[in-house]
């Protein structure tokens, strides 16, 4: 007799021929004759989930990726029909049809155009070491596609004929190419025939993502354990796919305004003299600087919670005296703690049975920079709750203002990670460390904003985390990680953010000249030219390899370094716009340049243009010793911020842009806010924003956003402002107009109101009816346009322009 047990457990299963269907609401169950299962949810017109059961049993519905109490809204026609071979179920925008036979998937839009087609489909291995099934699903790769998304890989922007994995990994001194990194973010939008949807495969194992790599007409994802689980999100614009998938994950809250200004980092300062000294440099240089940070040398013998009494002996009179000079002390926490019975944080996890064990029962034990540690269970409701209230300490007694999160994938010396049979709570659906591992980053996060929320309150949190999974964006910011000080990582740079943000991990940026090795001045200020338009805006360095502040290549980088910081402070108003938009509608606050018109394929391979919210166009010098570059410009008019020029887009246009610039372009149409440059957030109250309105023949819309920049009363009180602004121009003149909405009164009274653009001399301003006298505006590299100061609650300004 043979045995072919073995040769049985590895072989490939698939759906049988469907025997049940049973619906309910807008959920539908299918049955299969050898026990599969699929659940398919109509989230709404737009979106549909996926389900497969190999045992007929579902586990108990339960992600970290969704918020808890996310309404689900029907959708707003959903029709079913059973036909001979297959079943079909419409929506306003989407046919789904499902073969009774394997359940094979076809998603339609409503013209009829194929979308997405299961090749194999779904299909699954049992692997018998582990116990869990090898869940697998392959489609089908239609003409033209191009892939873009899942967060932090240093890639190429489109994904195709490249394969990844999801592992977060301490990934030190990673180069292009390197995988996996340090971020777990299975969502990534797929673009054919023009027309826009996305894949979010909500498992927490260790993934993978084939974009016809291995065969050039399959495109599969699959995980070592769990369910098949995913999400089909249409468009059928880009942007829209983003968006919807990040309304599904969530949005985070609006962080405090100084968040967005300038943070100075390195590892590590001290002792507090040298703290003092960093802080003093940027007051006395005139370099505005918001936020400061300690590494993990602040603490005593890097016990998390603790304070080094060498180095730092009177930590809350230090960070007391650093505020009321207008800077934000930020702290490392890791998740590692001190194996040491004389360690109050430690013996109290200790008691209350909080920390990871492994399938026998000892405690898990891993060495990182304290030395030998336990490590608390983020997925247990009580460790969270524990964790949060060690803040006290560090927010409210001492002062601090925001946490940063590092070593959280979670990564061990010498063994990278936690061994396999270490086990995790996972909020009451119990598992190990292969189903916990890829939501360890998150769930400390998690616990750690819980933290400073609740000790910051009534101002707002501020952390910041390395590693994440999907829906991770609602809990904190993050950076790129562990980076060399050379070109190729600004490039990477500028790829990584653009990812993280269109994948809906929008508040972040990278070590700003490199964390490893030492840039030269020229590349750092590239870097710092680049990161002032990313919305976290660190400079970060190894202290093995020298200072990294902005004043440490020399006088012209200095001025270099003041005159990007100084432009990101002005943009304040508007980056903190991108972000409401951002918290309020989903939309990536960086946008590749296929974002913007999808339906010029001249877009699709591009990576070095963004958009930095809705009128912004930037695109960084990667390469040394050049004083400008090529890039192309999407359809529409574009100016140039430095000269006023204003380009056709469309087309490549070549940029000049020596040391002092960075090609940037403003979209005809916009209404840009700009803010007086302060040294901090907050310095002295803001008398009188600058509005610079770009001519357009034709009409467009602008929005600003504004409730103070801190504390809840937005949402408590409704205490916010949106001012939307239409511009509407033509040959006789233009025509801005003002609808004000919210009851906030912002300190500034007044707008100087700067147009550009217009074809001919204004011979007539008005605001509301009055007269206005224009005025001579000068920019910093001396274009003279006429401007003229307002009441900021103007309804309209008209401008009558002269014959030509």
């Amino acid at each position: 007799m043979v045995n072919d047990l073995a040769a049985r457990a590895r072989q490939e299963f698939r759906p049988g021929q469907v025997v049940a269907c049973e619906q309910q609401g807008s959920d539908f169950l299918f049955t299969c004759d050898n026990g599969v299962r699929l659940r398919l949810h109509v989230i709404n017109d737009k979106i549909l989930r996926f389900r497969y059961a190999t045992d007929g049993q579902f586990a108990p519905d339960f992600s970290y990726a969704l918020p808890p109490d996310q309404a689900r809204t029907a959708p707003e026609l959903l029709e079913f029909r059973e036909k001979s071979d297959h079943y079909r179920i419409t929506t306003a925008r989407l046919i789904c049809v499902l073969g009774k036979e394997n359940l094979h998937t076809r998603i339609l839009d409503r013209s009829g155009t194929v979308l997405c087609e299961d090749d194999k489909g779904f299909h699954w291995q049992y692997n018998d070491d582990t116990g869990n099934d090898l869940v697998l699903m392959s489609k089908q790769v239609q003409s033209g596609v191009c892939y873009y998304g899942l967060g932090d890989k240093p890639a190429n922007m489109n994904l195709r004929g490249s394969r990844f994995t999801n592992w977060g990994t301490d990934t030190y001194g990673y180069v292009k190419g390197s995988d996996p990194l340090y971020k777990n973010i299975p969502f990534y939008l797929e673009l054919q025939q023009k027309i826009a949807h996305g894949i979010f495969f909500d498992n927490t194992f260790k993934s993978y993502f084939d974009f016809a790599a291995e065969r050039a007409d399959v495109t599969s994802f699959w995980a070592d354990g769990g369910e098949m689980n995913y999400y089909f999100i249409y468009g059928p614009t880009l942007l829209e796919v983003s968006q919807e998938y990040t309304r599904l994950t969530g949005p985070p809250e609006l962080p405090p305004l100084w968040a967005l200004g300038y943070h100075q980092c390195k590892w590590s300062y001290f002792p507090e003299q040298k703290f003092r000294d960093i802080a003093q440099g940027f007051r006395e240089r005139q370099i505005p600087c918001d936020a400061l940070y300690l590494d993990i040398d602040y603490m005593d013998g890097y016990r998390c919670f603790t304070w080094s009494p060498t180095h730092f002996p009177e930590p809350a009179k230090m960070v007391r005296e650093l505020a009321e000079d207008g800077f934000k002390t930020v702290v490392i926490i890791d998740p590692g703690i001190k194996i040491d019975p004389e360690y109050e944080v430690y013996t109290e996890a200790l008691e209350k049975d909080y920390f990871c064990r492994r399938a026998d029962g000892p405690l898990m034990k891993g060495s990182v920079w304290p030395g030998l540690c336990n490590f608390p269970d983020y997925t247990r409701p009580a460790v969270r709750e524990w964790w949060a209230g060690l803040f006290k300490g560090l927010i409210q007694d001492i002062g601090v203002k925001g946490v940063w999160n590092d070593m959280n994938e979670p990564a061990v010396f010498e063994t990278g990670t936690f061994p396999a049979d270490v086990r995790f709570d996972y909020d009451g659906h119990a598992g190990s460390h292969r189903k916990a591992h890829n939501v360890y980053g998150m769930q400390m996060a998690r616990a750690t904003n819980a933290g400073v929320k609740r000790f910051a309150y009534p101002n707002r949190p501020f952390t910041i985390t390395r590693s994440t999974y999907s829906g991770g964006q609602r809990y904190s910011s993050g950076w790129t990680g562990d980076n060399l000080a050379s070109w190729e990582h600004l490039w990477l740079a500028n790829i990584q953010c653009q990812r993280l943000s269109i994948s809906g991990f929008s508040f972040i940026g990278s070590d700003v000249g490199g964390f490893i090795d030492t840039p030269d001045g020229e590349l750092y200020a590239r870097w710092i030219a680049l990161a002032a338009f990313h919305p976290f805006f660190r400079t970060h360095s190894s202290g093995d390899h020298g200072d990294q502040e902005p004043w440490s290549f020399g006088d012209q980088v200095t001025d270099l370094a003041r005159h990007f910081i100084s432009l990101r402070y002005r943009l304040l108003p508007y980056m903190y716009t991108a972000f409401w938009q951002y918290v309020q509608e989903g939309t990536p606050m960086l946008r590749p340049l296929v974002f913007l018109d999808q339906n010029d394929t001249n877009t699709y391979l591009r990576m070095a243009e963004f958009a930095l919210g809705d009128n912004l166009l930037v695109c960084p010098i990667t390469t040394p010793g050049v004083d400008g570059r090529w890039m192309y410009l999407p359809t529409g008019d574009w100016y140039y911020w430095w000269t006023d020029e204003v380009k056709a887009g469309g087309a490549e246009v070549w940029a000049v842009a020596n040391l002092d610039r960075i090609p940037l372009f403003v979209k005809a149409g916009a209404v840009v806010p700009l803010a007086p440059v302060l040294q901090y957030v907050g310095q002295a109250p803001i008398e009188q924003l600058t509005l610079h309105v770009y001519f357009k023949n034709g009409t467009a819309e602008s929005v600003h956003y504004d409730d103070g920049g801190e504390g809840y009363a937005y949402q408590e009180a409704g205490q916010q402002t949106v001012r939307r602004f239409t511009v509407a121009g033509s040959a006789q003149g233009l025509l801005l107009t003002q609808a004000i909405e919210g009851p906030y009164q912002p300190s500034y009274t007044t707008y100087q109101v700067v147009f550009h653009g217009l074809p001919t001399a204004a011979v007539q301003v008005e605001a509301d009816g009055n007269m206005l006298d224009a005025n001579d505006y000068a920019t910093e590299t001396n274009v003279t346009l006429p401007s003229v100061i307002v009441d900021a609650s103007f309804g309209e300004i008209v401008v009558k322009l002269a014959a030509e």
